[in-house]
């Protein structure tokens, strides 16, 4: 009951963290004059490229840390500080989405699969998993692919969701997306402050 329970956490944050719901209308506008079926190919392709890049961060997070020098506490500490940020501009609705001004035309890598899918906030929060709790890397690893294959299908069904549940809906179900990922961004950030206190004692 614990493993199933800290699955569906771990994948709920994993989630919103990606933001599919937010990334669909720029998905969408972005690959505007890429013909269907090369849309559905770009779009698995970027989610492909996303799933392995964050893949890499929780594999190799704590060794990554190691060679920085960083620790776990400055890491929460940014990553909060960095999704609360998301989280705001989502709340509030920027029209060129929550990581600003994006070009359109056919994307490779830069900028869908990076930092649409796989963003600073999706590597902090993956990045801190396996540091954390490194003898759950399995478990990890099952939330991060349950989450990429859910994005991929929101993403692939993007214009037709779009045309049918309508702008308003998508605005809100973003901003409510964004609403819990400010709880969650407070949460790491907290988080990073009690283990750098703990450290001084």
């Amino acid at each position: 009951m614990a493993y199933s329970s800290e699955l569906f956490s771990a994948f709920v944050l994993i989630s919103f963290v990606i933001d599919p719901f937010g990334n669909v209308p720029i998905v969408n506008a972005m690959l505007a004059g890429v013909a269907p079926a090369r849309r559905r190919r770009v779009i698995v392709r970027e989610c492909f490229i996303a799933f392995v890049i964050l893949t890499l961060f929780m594999a190799f997070g704590r060794e990554l840390l190691g060679v920085m020098q960083l620790s776990e506490s400055s890491l929460s500490i940014a990553g909060g500080v960095i999704l609360f940020m998301i989280a705001i501009r989502m709340v509030f609705g920027y029209p060129e989405g929550a990581f600003g001004p994006i070009k359109a035309g056919e994307p490779f890598i830069v900028p869908l699969a990076v930092p649409l899918i796989a963003g600073p906030s999706a590597a902090a929060a993956v990045m801190l998993m396996a540091t954390r709790e490194p003898e759950k890397l399995g478990l990890w690893f099952g939330a991060l692919l349950a989450a990429m294959a859910l994005a991929t299908l929101i993403l692939l069904g993007g214009d037709r969701l779009q045309r049918r549940l309508g702008e308003r809906v998508m605005q809100a179900l973003e901003r409510l997306m964004g609403l819990v990922l400010t709880a969650l961004a407070i949460e790491m950030l907290l988080g990073g402050i009690r283990r750098f206190v703990e450290g001084l004692r």
